[in-house]
């Protein structure tokens, strides 16, 4: 597979949640990503994407950026913004083991991000969150 590259910005806005995700999956189809490994894509990018829609700029508008990377073996979504700091690789696992009514409000999204990638990793630079998370081709895609 070639490596291709594409970026592109957003308004922070629950409005701009569907053209976020279509991009994300558009440019990943495009990579060369199918099947299971586009479902757990959409499911980990809805989360991410949402986060910073809900969080990132409590008090301004804001907005995120996209990069969708493809190369030998894998893809890569990078998604950053401007807001608050928050670091979703720090978050302690949630407890499945527990019913819904006993466990605290919050967390599973992360959860899931962590059990659908085969890599996540948050840095922030300046004053962007960046968190990128990677998905090998191949791996249950069927």
């Amino acid at each position: 597979m070639d490596e291709s590259n594409r970026e592109k910005s957003f308004a922070a806005q629950q409005e701009q949640i569907p053209a976020a995700l279509e991009f994300i999956t558009a440019n990943a189809k495009e990579a060369g990503l199918s099947g299971t490994g586009i479902l757990k894509l959409r499911l980990v990018a809805e989360e991410a994407v949402t986060n910073v829609c809900n969080y990132a700029y409590p008090d301004r508008a804001g907005t995120l950026e996209i990069r969708v990377a493809g190369s030998a073996g894998h893809l890569t979504v990078t998604i950053s913004d401007e807001g608050k700091p928050f670091n979703p690789v720090e978050l302690a696992q949630p407890d499945v083991s527990l019913g819904v009514e006993e466990r605290p409000v919050g967390g599973l999204g992360v959860f899931l991000i962590r059990k659908f990638v085969d890599e996540i990793a948050y840095e922030r630079v300046g004053n962007k969150n960046v968190l990128r998370i990677k998905i090998a081709f191949g791996v249950d895609e069927k």
